[in-house]
């Protein structure tokens, strides 16, 4: 539960308060929600497939990528996976508004 809260607390101070959407599964982490002062939304089960699909899709891009382009460096922190992850989404958004 530390870590939850600690995880909560650097993105509260890295991007604000927002609406934290759950399924109201992990009581615990509901609880962390409450303590943080953050509005909690819960997802139908329709809906927790759609995101659970829109996941599970940025995470097989994400490894095709990593298989094509993959970081020879030692000890990578990554950085090429979030610069193309950051294309990506803008990329995404960019085909949405279209």
């Amino acid at each position: 539960m530390l870590i939850a809260e600690r995880f909560l607390n650097s993105l509260i101070s890295q991007y604000g308060k927002h609406t934290v959407s759950t399924d109201g599964v992990v009581r615990g982490i509901l609880f962390k929600l409450v303590n943080l002062r953050l509005k909690h939304q819960i997802h139908l089960s329709n809906q927790k497939s759609i995101i659970e699909r829109t996941i599970q899709y940025i995470k097989d891009r994400t490894e095709c990528f990593d298989d094509y382009f993959p970081c020879r460096r030692e000890k990578c922190k990554l950085k090429h996976i979030m610069n193309w992850f950051n294309l990506f989404t803008d990329y995404h958004n960019k085909e949405v508004i279209t």
